[in-house]
């Protein structure tokens, strides 16, 4: 890879990242035996262990001086920690229920929640085509509720949750490794407690020594941390406008293991839904292209 350009290399890393990300209910499916929160559990425990390994190897203290000097900041990761947590458990009790097309909803109209924070909270002002992609997303979801009498609860959670997240990452400022790194910390001891009540109920999946299973819990913290390393390392070599495009592979290929490999039913009333979601992304993101190379030009 070292042959290629460093845009050339950005694109690489982000189709890895993406495309994992959107293989990820894979992974959840092959561990669905297990409640819910005890798979939490591990992705906290086990991220911790490799996040701490990862950082005392690459020498990555220098944002550890810059929160200690700023311990307001704690507060915030306290809270994105709470997100986070949150968004996993609700993914992962998704794939468990056999809601994989539905979490994927989630992820396409998280961009467009973001957005809409931007104009609530920093006031940003909204293109006329960003407004027709906003409410086209509004439509979709009232559209669902019409039709079939439900709520997605589940995608809404998902999106609502990250785009949450990352607006209060954006207030912390850390590295997305050592942020994380922090936020699996603050969580680990609350972890350890709910893995320690589970021994003692005996209600634990994960046992020593390990059994498929537990090698597979085990799993957890490597399948959090890789493909954000990859999207660090695109987001490094290429423009967030570029990567924003490569952010619907990852529900793309999740929509298609939900249809295709795990057989969920998807009426046509939800088939409305995302295709109205759809467009709205297209319209969303070819707007905002073509902004920002109005703005290159100018």
């Amino acid at each position: 890879m070292n042959n290629l350009s460093q845009e050339a290399q950005g694109y690489i890393y982000a189709i890895l990242a993406f495309v994992f990300w959107g293989l990820v209910p894979i992974y959840f499916k092959l561990v669905s035996t297990v409640s819910a929160t005890e798979v939490l559990t591990h992705r906290i425990i086990w991220s911790v262990v490799l996040l701490c390994g990862m950082i005392l190897f690459s020498r990555q203290f220098g944002a550890f001086k810059l929160l200690v000097k700023d311990l307001s900041k704690i507060k915030y990761l306290v809270l994105s920690a709470l997100l986070v947590s949150t968004n996993w458990l609700v993914f992962i009790w998704a794939v468990g229920h056999d809601m994989i097309a539905e979490s994927s909803l989630g992820y396409y109209i998280n961009p467009l929640v973001n957005f809409a924070l931007g104009i609530l909270i920093f006031k940003d002002r909204p293109s006329f085509w960003q407004k027709i992609a906003i409410a086209l997303a509004f439509i979709a979801i009232v559209y669902q509720v019409i039709t079939l009498g439900t709520i997605p609860i589940i995608s809404l959670m998902l999106a609502f949750s990250f785009a949450f997240y990352g607006l209060i990452r954006k207030q912390v400022n850390l590295p997305a490794l050592t942020g994380l790194y922090i936020e699996t910390l603050i969580l680990f001891p609350l972890a350890l407690i709910y893995f320690g009540y589970l021994v003692f109920i005996e209600q634990n999946a994960f046992v020593f020594p390990p059994n498929g299973i537990s090698w597979l819990l085990m799993l957890s913290g490597i399948i959090t941390v890789v493909p954000l390393l990859w999207f660090n390392a695109a987001a490094t070599r290429i423009s967030l406008i570029h990567l924003g495009f490569f952010q619907y592979i990852g529900p793309t290929v999740s929509f298609l293991l939900a249809i295709f490999v795990y057989d969920e039913v998807l009426v046509p009333e939800k088939l409305t839904s995302f295709v109205l979601i759809w467009i709205a992304l297209a319209i969303f993101s070819i707007d905002g292209y073509l902004k920002k190379r109005r703005n290159k030009e100018a």
